[in-house]
């Protein structure tokens, strides 16, 4: 085994570098997923990747891997809502527990999933935490009307090592993307996933298109999934691959901006979630927007055979 032969392909710097076919892709992952290479053939294959760029059908063959390996949350009679969370807050608060919750309230199954990674900023799982949502030790079904936190570790221990790599080589890494598409669920769920450059919003959708998604795809908050709170971004939502613009981008001056936390610190922001949902301060209209959308979309799926 080992996978030699497809460093050589993909190693040949950003011009000579040849792309994998989906099936490659799939037995490469799946081998380090599985631990069968060594820490050099990993790091070589990282950066290999991160020179040349993933092809949506590597990204295919990549998730391929990965959903062959999840433990897979189950999903009920409604599609289940899945937001990752990876990037956390740096100058903003982190409101993807916002979004969790609001979509929560309307009766859906939410599933947020995600890991620290990196060690300067505030995660969701640090807010849901102060909002009394402890991260899951084991798979679970969720109930209709109610969020779970996950850790990627508790889905696919491997995946986490993967993401852990950039602590060591100070670069992403495809495992990066892929959390951020992959479906954790067993059953009917709807993909929430974000971009931050506008090259990863062309590769993420045709990769949404080539494994037929069901998603919603926006430019979120500083990486994470949850619109940004001060100006509506473009959303494009996904039912079995096909595109459609749900949301154009709110051009110009903006008028006012919502009162938000003054700081990222978990409590803080868990203060300003709670009464978001007690009435006393309002939904900020980009997040009410992309509820808005979500549920619009779920129900697409639930009446899809």
């Amino acid at each position: 085994m080992g996978i030699s032969q497809y460093i050589k392909e993909i190693g040949r710097g950003k011009d000579g570098a040849r792309a994998l076919s989906r099936e490659q892709a799939a037995d490469l992952l799946g081998q380090v997923l599985d631990g069968q290479v060594t820490d050099l053939e990993i790091g070589g294959f990282c950066l290999a990747m991160r020179i040349k760029g993933e092809t949506p059908q590597e990204m295919a063959g990549f998730l391929d891997a990965i959903h062959q390996r999840l433990q897979r949350v189950p999903a009920g009679d409604k599609p289940v809502v899945v937001l990752p969370s990876y990037n956390g807050a740096r100058k903003l608060p982190v409101l993807t527990p916002l979004l969790a919750l609001l979509l929560a309230r309307e009766g859906m199954p939410v599933l947020v999933h995600g890991t620290p990674t990196e060690s300067t900023r505030v995660f969701a799982s640090e807010v849901l935490l102060a909002l009394g949502i402890p991260a899951q030790t084991t798979v679970q079904p969720i109930a209709p009307g109610t969020a779970q936190f996950v850790p990627t570790e508790v889905l696919l221990p491997a995946l986490k090592r993967l993401l852990d790599v950039r602590r060591a080589v100070g670069l992403r890494n495809p495992a990066h993307s892929l959390v951020k598409i992959m479906n954790p669920c067993a059953g009917r769920s709807l993909i929430v996933s974000s971009y931050t450059h506008p090259e990863y919003a062309v590769s993420m959708a045709h990769t949404f298109e080539q494994i037929g998604a069901d998603a919603l795809l926006l430019r979120g908050t500083e990486g994470e999934v949850v619109a940004d709170a001060r100006r509506m971004p473009q959303m494009d939502g996904f039912l079995a691959g096909q595109r459609t613009l749900l949301q154009e981008t709110q051009s110009g001056t903006l008028a006012s901006v919502p009162d938000l936390p003054r700081t990222v610190d978990a409590a803080v922001t868990a203060a300003y979630i709670q009464d978001v949902l007690a009435g006393e301060q309002p939904v900020p209209a980009p997040i009410a927007r992309q509820v808005e959308h979500i549920l619009h979309l779920a129900s697409q799926i639930t009446i899809t055979p």
